[in-house]
């Protein structure tokens, strides 16, 4: 059975993975911005060999492509089911009731909304990873010379 205190400390928890993964989205959405930003400034001054571009295009695009799943899980939601646009849509009095209910149906909903975020982290990770070693192997492609 859960107790008042445990319900709290779950639900600052929850909060905190959201602040957590939140953090990490915006580093990983830093990096790969520079990444892109690098790489179009060396490929559009180098020659290019036809399987560099390839595989440089397609790093480029799983780049752009796990930028936009950061963009999606950082995006706020303000049709408001729960936080700040919920508060800002009730009256002092709802708002009194509302914080009474029980909490453990809110530690739900920011789970879920934790375990959606994490979600797409993990996927524009693993889309970062693939796309780094693409350039990797477009800039090693290139140094090569022709096959």
């Amino acid at each position: 059975m859960s107790t008042p205190q445990t319900l709290a400390a779950a639900h600052a928890e929850v909060k905190a993975e959201i602040a957590r993964t939140d953090t990490k989205t915006g580093l990983l959405l830093a990096f790969v911005g520079a990444v892109l930003a690098g790489s179009w400034t060396v490929a559009k001054d180098v020659p290019l060999p036809v399987h560099a571009c390839i595989a440089g295009g397609l790093g480029m695009a799983l780049l752009v492509a796990a930028a936009a799943l950061l963009l999606w899980s950082v995006r706020p939601n303000l049709r408001g089911g729960h936080g700040f646009p919920l508060w800002a849509t009730l009256t002092p009095d709802q708002i009194t009731a509302t914080l009474s209910g029980d909490l453990s149906a809110d530690v739900a909903n920011l789970s879920r909304i934790a375990l959606a975020k994490f979600t797409g982290l993990r996927r524009a990770v693993d889309l970062t990873m693939t796309g780094g070693a693409l350039l990797i192997l477009a800039a090693l492609l290139t140094l090569g010379g022709p096959a």
